[in-house]
């Protein structure tokens, strides 16, 4: 073979192949053709690939004069979906734009007007992906690697080419079939997707889907291709492709004749799929789906089997509990779900009134409601009961993204009575085991937590409308005590073992008994004292949970706008909260310091302080450390400030007099004239931030008499007493600056805003006055509360000393010997003063005492 190889000139092949004329000269074309395929039967080599395909490129331009050339070119084809072969290993790396180049030209071959050749190209693209070693190889050379053909494809940009090239086989149904499986095969690949899309691939398979084709593969490779379109691209570049009437056309005729077509397996997987691209067409680009009727079909066969009257549209047609059909039942429910969703409505108003309109009058709201019904199973098909589970979830789901748009209907159909009918079944202990196997049942199994967590969803969509109507019908039911018994019961179930679901279903509670009983004292006194005992458990949460992932936080912030929206505003509500400790719970969480929690809580605590008994129970509180209410406060105005950037000098007083409690943002903004409707900075920044809720609480706790403060807290409560005239001051400010941006003023004029700007800043430097004395008052205290220190040491240590010479004199009576003098000079002493006779009769006695050892 390696002699055979040497003996081949291609050089003089290609020579030979660009001359033309006699009959001779064909006939050796031919035969040096011949030769080189038999030369390279094992395969081409890297080396060589540039030379093959100029004599490719010849006989493909004889082709179409002369057709002998026909076969030799098919077989060149035929060698280069053979593996490449390289000598070394960096062969292909170094002929990869070589090979790149070959692959491209195959491409180009598709221009040849020859079934076999385009056909031949095909099947050489296919075999790229053919992973089987080659069962032949010529000495010395090594097959490339599996994958290096794919890859040299997508750096040649064969998948583009061969979308451009289905214009030339539009009228060929086997040819167009072969470029069909070619490109499904190069679909795998995300830069080919790139590439088949760049050449507007998307919308040329589409408008295939309903050519005549009776193997049926036409539509199989399409869709599979738009699938991996789907998957690999960006999936509204592909919708956009699709938007347009000829497309959605063709997309429902496909579809209608897969939907009547037969039993078959592979037909019903496909129909799924024609619903995939048709459900992602109408999220995308609702108004081609709507005009062609293509909609109104999906919306009628997905509430054909729960209706009571058929529709002549799907005369024969019968579902099944096949898992494809079972499949398309929750493919045609998200359906409706999107078209009530609508995301281009906000561009395009016209679609999402036609989609409304189209709901409006089909059977959509009673359909979705049959599922609300547990006893019954509505539908013809015998669904099994993980599979009516499932079906029952999904149609909840798309209820509440359905019922906010079509609240009319929703009340026709009498929906509050029957989801509170359906809740109070959840509660109640049934038979029923919930299968938690399916996507809408995580954690559900066992229980009927899934469905009270769907129904929940469906209310929280719907009460909170501006509807008074849905409010109404609920509370007149009894709705608020009856989600007060479900909020207890999950919580006594979150006690024995705090789960996600039971978390959410608590927060969604919470938020319907905000959303009733909002600015309605009647059902705030039926909230009392109930809810309010929940609400304290509630508030009593361990803080390490809030950042545990599960839901507590979202559970705590529902439970603070609960008691903003259910307990404020009642009195009896307010005393039972305060009764209970409830403020004392506040301040806790106010202590965490969190961002998020503290504008809600400082909110709620101005509130709450209308009611007088609120302030005794701010003042009465005591944090870690004995910290009282007016040092947090306090604290958390420093911090706030060091947020905002305000400039402080290291003891906390102020530094700019003209801007003191402007931020770094507010100072570089530059002032601009506005309107007298639209708000200056200084008036917006009020609301941006929590220092205006702190000087509110302040000025109800009173800023005088306030325990537990140090020198520190002084000083910046020097600056909360001014809040409100440094923000008039800026506001002053701001006023000036727009005046002489727009005016010229006059002298009276000038004169007026001069003395409004010294007195603001006159303001700034009597608080820093005030500061000035706070701290000087402080370094005074400190100094004699030094000086009574130093004189407690040396009161200490001089008592000390006196005890070391009292040790030290003892020490000497006892073990001195010469100290020990002392004892006889004490007994003679004792002795002198007796008489020197005394009676016989009398006893005599010893001088010395037990235990005398003093010398005084």
């Amino acid at each position: 073979q390696d002699a055979q190889s040497r003996s081949v000139d291609l050089s003089r092949v290609t020579k030979l192949l660009e001359g033309s004329g006699s009959r001779n000269l064909e006939r050796e074309q031919l035969k040096a053709l011949k030769k080189v395929i038999k030369c390279f039967e094992p395969g081409l080599p890297l080396k060589d690939l540039a030379q093959v395909m100029d004599i490719v490129n010849l006989c493909a331009d004889k082709v179409s004069e002369q057709e002998a050339f026909t076969e030799p070119l098919c077989q060149l084809i035929r060698l280069c979906g053979l593996p490449f072969l390289k000598k070394k290993f960096s062969d292909e790396m170094s002929f990869s734009e070589t090979a790149s180049k070959c692959i491209a030209q195959l491409g180009y071959l598709m221009r040849v007007p020859s079934s076999r050749v385009r056909t031949e190209i095909c099947q050489c693209v296919v075999s790229f992906y053919d992973t089987e070693p080659p069962r032949k190889l010529q000495s010395g050379y090594q097959p490339t690697s599996a994958n290096y053909k794919m890859q040299m494809a997508e750096l040649a940009g064969l998948a583009e080419t061969l979308v451009l090239s289905l214009a030339l086989v539009e009228n060929q149904l086997l040819e167009k079939l072969w470029v069909l499986r070619a490109l499904q095969h190069l679909s795998s690949s995300g830069a080919n997707c790139r590439l088949m899309l760049k050449a507007q691939a998307a919308s040329r398979l589409c408008l295939y889907l309903g050519d005549p084709d009776p193997s049926g593969l036409l539509l199989l490779h399409s869709s599979d291709i738009l699938c991996s379109l789907l998957e690999n691209t960006s999936r509204e570049e592909v919708v956009q492709q699709l938007n347009s009437l000829e497309c959605v056309y063709a997309l429902k005729a496909a579809f209608e004749e897969l939907l009547l077509r037969g039993p078959g397996r592979a037909e019903r997987q496909l129909r799924n799929d024609l619903l995939v691209l048709g459900s992602l067409v109408a999220a995308g680009a609702a108004a081609a789906v709507l005009e062609s009727g293509f909609a109104k079909l999906l919306v009628v066969l997905a509430t054909f089997s729960e209706a009571r009257i058929p529709n002549p549209m799907l005369k024969g047609l019968k579902l099944t509990n096949s898992p494809e059909d079972f499949e398309m039942k929750k493919l045609l429910f998200n359906v409706i779900g999107v078209l009530s969703a609508a995301p281009c409505a906000a561009q395009v108003t016209a679609s999402l009134a036609l989609s409304l309109q189209l709901l409006r009058d089909s059977d959509v709201m009673p359909a979705l409601l049959s599922y609300i019904r547990p006893s019954q199973r509505p539908g013809a098909c015998d669904w099994s009961a993980a599979q009516y589970e499932e079906l029952q979830l999904h149609a909840m789901a798309v209820l509440a993204s359905v019922a906010p748009v079509l609240v009319e209907k929703f009340l026709s159909c009498q929906a509050n009575t029957l989801l509170l009918l359906f809740l109070e079944w959840c509660l109640g202990q049934g038979a029923f085991s919930g299968q938690g196997n399916r996507s809408h049942a995580r954690g559900g199994h066992g229980s009927k937590l899934d469905q009270m967590r769907y129904g929940l969803r469906v209310l929280r969509s719907v009460v909170p409308l501006c509807h008074g109507a849905v409010s109404l019908s609920l509370c007149a039911q009894g709705a608020i005590s009856q989600l007060l018994d479900i909020l207890k019961y999950t919580a006594e179930k979150s006690k024995e073992q705090e789960d996600a679901i039971l978390l959410e279903i608590q927060a969604d509670l919470l938020f319907l008994l905000s959303a009733l009983c909002d600015s309605d004292l009647h059902r705030k006194e039926l909230f009392s004292p109930e809810g309010v005992d929940l609400l304290i458990s509630l508030l009593q949460m361990d803080p390490r949970k809030i950042h545990s992932g599960v839901g507590h936080n979202r559970l705590l912030f529902t439970a603070l706008d609960c008691l903003w929206s259910c307990v404020l505003g009642c009195p009896t509500a307010e005393d039972s909260f305060l009764q209970r400790q409830g403020i004392g719970l506040l301040l806790d969480l106010l202590a965490l310091k969190q961002k998020t929690l503290c504008n809600i809580i400082l909110g709620i605590l101005v509130e709450f302080c209308d009611n007088p008994k609120t302030t005794s129970h701010i003042s009465s509180w005591r944090g870690q450390k004995e910290q009282t209410a007016g040092s947090l406060l306090l604290e958390l105005w420093r911090q706030e400030e060091l947020e905002l950037g305000v400039r402080r000098d290291p003891w906390g007083r102020i530094v700019d007099m003209k801007q003191p409690m402007a931020g770094s943002f507010q100072r570089q903004q530059e002032v601009v004239p506005l309107p007298a409707t639209c708000p200056s900075f200084a008036i917006m920044e009020v609301s941006e931030n929590a220092r205006a809720k702190l000087y509110c609480l302040f000025c109800k706790l009173g800023f005088e008499a306030l325990p537990g403060l140090s020198a520190q807290d002084f000083v910046t409560l020097a600056i909360v007493r001014r809040y409100l005239d440094f923000k008039v001051a800026e506001v002053w400010s701001e006023l000036c600056e727009e005046l002489k941006e727009e005016f010229k003023l006059v002298r009276p004029d000038e004169e007026a805003l001069r003395v409004i700007s010294e007195g603001s800043e006159s303001i700034g430097r009597v608080v820093a006055a005030v500061q000035a004395e706070v701290l000087e008052n402080q370094q005074q205290q400190e100094i004699q509360e030094e000086e009574r220190t130093y004189a407690r040491i040396k009161a200490t240590q001089k008592q000390r000393e006196m005890v070391n010479r009292s040790w030290e004199s003892f020490l000497a009576r006892t073990s001195n010997f010469e100290a020990l003098k002392v004892k006889r000079l004490q007994e003679k002493s004792v002795e002198a003063p007796r008489l020197k006779s005394k009676p016989q009769t009398e006893a005599a006695h010893s001088a010395p005492r037990k235990g005398l050892g003093g010398t005084v």
